[in-house]
């Protein structure tokens, strides 16, 4: 027999379902809480039973997303460590180019991600928090690989900027502005761009 906290489970899921086909389809501007409620077969207000409000909807759509990133880049890196300065070069080329490929293949909810601002006055929960910085040691680790000597600090900062660096080349590359670099060679400027920063990473002082 199903219990009253299975229902609302399943409906639960049934809801963030139907808001990442909505995002998918029309982008954040597409996530209408009428049209959600009437998808699934509930009242207007029944949503807010089943979710916090809409920005925790939003969240878990993106944390579904970020989940979807994490096995893509997984699925880049391989399962063998590298070994050597060249090979934790090749593991950030690969991180980054399955990186924009994902972009690519997912754009509107990729675009959510970073679109996406609270309401004033809340601030983002913790486990959504958790869900977007787990996914840094697809960076971290290699280039701990890359410069040894640095503290964990510093390779967060660098972690971060490299990660700024190559999603600025996506994010200005596929939305097509004036100033983009042309879909067409996205891949091969990415990898100019990630192996040009390890080898001024491992060049001699």
């Amino acid at each position: 027999m199903t219990t009253t906290a299975e229902r609302r489970e399943r409906q639960r899921t049934q809801l963030i379902d139907a808001a990442e086909k909505a995002i998918a389809e029309k982008g954040l501007a597409g996530l209408k809480a009428r049209e959600l409620a009437q998808e699934i077969g509930c009242a207007l207000g029944a949503i807010y039973n089943l979710v916090a409000d809409m920005d925790e909807l939003v969240l878990r759509v993106g944390s579904r997303t970020l989940a979807r990133l994490d096995a893509a880049l997984n699925a880049a890196e391989g399962e063998d460590t590298p070994a050597s300065a060249d090979a934790a070069a090749d593991r950030l080329v690969a991180v980054a180019l399955a990186y924009c490929a994902f972009a690519r293949d997912n754009l509107q909810l990729w675009r959510v991600l970073f679109e996406h601002r609270m309401a004033e006055g809340a601030t983002v929960p913790d486990w959504a928090v958790s869900d977007q910085m787990t996914l840094f040691r697809h960076i971290l680790e290699p280039l701990g690989l890359l410069v040894p000597e640095r503290g964990e600090a510093e390779l967060v900062l660098m972690g971060r900027t490299l990660f700024s660096a190559v999603h600025g080349v996506v994010a200005i590359g596929l939305e097509e502005k004036l100033i983009a670099v042309p879909r067409r060679d996205l891949d091969r400027q990415i990898e100019g761009l990630v192996r040009l920063v390890c080898r001024g990473l491992t060049a001699p002082a």
